[in-house]
């Protein structure tokens, strides 16, 4: 994730005018659980997990708790393209909460390692 983006603005995005019929408290849970999640997703070819590679570029939940997700790979020839976003799917239905889970692949924009947190850049010495 990039250095300059919180959580929220990845996660639970939405119109901040909005109003929610999920409560702030349960959204923020959500939030962490998915974030939680996603960090047990691994790039078998990098040893850093996909949200700290920066490989979720967005995460809605709307008010009937379906989790819509929006991810890319490092690459649009990686060997898991076919399997990476069932592991991101099943790794989100296992929060607590969350009724359904659709994932979407986009190379657009296309990966690149500044997407990556100091996290993943520390792990792969790159700082």
């Amino acid at each position: 994730m990039a250095d300059d983006m919180t959580s929220q603005d990845l996660l639970g995005v939405r119109d901040p005018a909005a109003v929610s019929a999920i409560p702030q408290e349960e959204l923020d849970r959500l939030t962490d659980e998915l974030i939680t999640a996603f960090k047990t997703v691994f790039d078998p070819e990098i040893p850093v997990d996909i949200y700290e590679l920066g490989l979720i570029y967005k995460v809605d939940i709307d008010d009937d708790r379906k989790v819509d997700i929006e991810m890319t790979l490092t690459a649009p020839g990686c060997p898991v393209a076919g399997d990476m976003p069932g592991w991101v799917e099943n790794a989100a239905r296992g929060v607590e909460g969350v009724k359904d889970v659709e994932v979407s692949l986009t190379f657009d924009p296309p990966w690149d390692p500044s997407r990556m947190s100091d996290e993943a850049r520390l792990a792969l010495n790159m700082l």
